[in-house]
């Protein structure tokens, strides 16, 4: 697949905090048995390929004979075959076949380069260094009562901390989201609300607003979001919806919640990818169409937003950039990423 991507003129390495750390590069359903698919995070050059066992592996996109991209290559025999020389790679990295020396053991230093890598809530996860925390908890995953979809991967020509602030902003509902999640002729009051931080990130208290298609059912409700920041590129949000018109509050629930877990694959300091894991426990009529629906159209109006935004670094310096009281959470976003020592994909 061919990602448009926005061009930087110089580039920074990662901070160990993002080395360290776990982050989406994939679907689990785009790692088909007998594929070698490539992805990027971070600048680094990866393939994801799956063993006879159904076992996935992340290893960096390089034959360590000649340097070609083993994304070239292709699988047979349960081994990734280099396109150049055609090098074998089994699932443990070592080379176990140089064709134009047949009858000799390959070298002990012919091995490919493993990266870690798990598969949770229908993603594949992935660190290029040794993560400090474990994947982040998705609160819902395990709840019988929600069913649980996929949606995106929506590419951004943007920068990663950028693409979570914005999802994390209940203020531009009205203007980016007009006629769905906002009114821009009545743009909602934003009450004072409390940030809260501890072990496992950041997080808010509610915040309420009006929705004309607040979720995929298509009415009007009023919704309180409860926003949480997990990891540096993995949000979310629990959103309490409520059928807005008192004649119809029948059809729906109380307890009626929609929710959104969303990672944000750094692809490099100015290019994402965002891939979501939508649940809710309402509406069994709804099937995948309509979550896909919903959740391509809002994606698909950030995206338009936050690809203009400059710079294109988020800046942690709050001085960089005007703040109001309804900016709070996004405040709070900067100054823990700042506490992090985050300097990549930063101004």
């Amino acid at each position: 697949m061919n990602v448009p991507v926005r061009m930087i003129s110089e580039t920074a390495s990662p901070d160990a905090a993002l080395i360290d750390d776990w982050h989406v590069i994939a679907f689990s359903k785009d790692v088909p048995a007998g594929k070698v698919v490539a992805a990027t995070l971070l600048g680094e050059d990866l393939i994801l390929w799956r063993d006879a066992s159904g076992k996935l592996h992340v290893w960096k996109d390089l034959c360590i004979h000649r340097g070609a991209r083993l994304s070239k290559g292709w699988i047979a025999n349960d081994t990734v075959v280099c396109p150049y020389h055609g090098w074998r790679y089994d699932g443990s990295a070592k080379c176990v076949l140089v064709p134009a020396a047949p009858d000799q053991p390959p070298p002990l230093k012919a091995r490919a380069f493993p990266h870690l890598a798990e598969e949770r809530y229908g993603m594949v996860w992935a660190s290029l260094g040794e993560p400090k925390h474990p994947v982040p908890t998705f609160p819902e995953w395990d709840d019988v009562s929600f069913r649980k979809f996929n949606t995106g991967p929506y590419f951004f020509k943007a920068n990663g901390f950028r693409s979570v602030e914005n999802f994390i902003d209940a203020t531009h509902f009205p203007f980016v989201h007009r006629g769905l999640n906002g009114v821009e002729d009545a743009p909602d009051k934003v009450e004072d609300y409390k940030v809260f931080e501890d072990e496992n990130g950041i997080s808010t208290s509610g915040i309420r607003v009006f929705q004309p298609y607040g979720d995929h059912r298509q009415v009007p409700v009023n919704a309180t979001y409860t926003y949480r920041v997990f990891r540096p590129l993995v949000a979310y949000f629990s959103k309490q919806v409520e059928i807005a018109d008192r004649d119809k509050r029948h059809f729906g629930g109380p307890d009626d919640r929609f929710c959104t877990f969303l990672t944000a694959q750094p692809v490099d300091e100015v290019n994402c990818i965002i891939r979501l894991c939508v649940a809710i426990n309402f509406g069994e009529n709804l099937n995948e169409e309509d979550i896909q629906r919903r959740q391509d159209m809002v994606f698909s109006q950030d995206k338009d937003i936050v690809e203009t935004q400059r710079p294109e670094r988020i800046p942690v310096d709050l001085r960089a950039e005007i703040h109001h009281r309804t900016d709070k959470f996004g405040v709070a976003y900067r100054r823990w990423l700042g506490a992090l020592g985050l300097t990549y994909g930063t101004a």
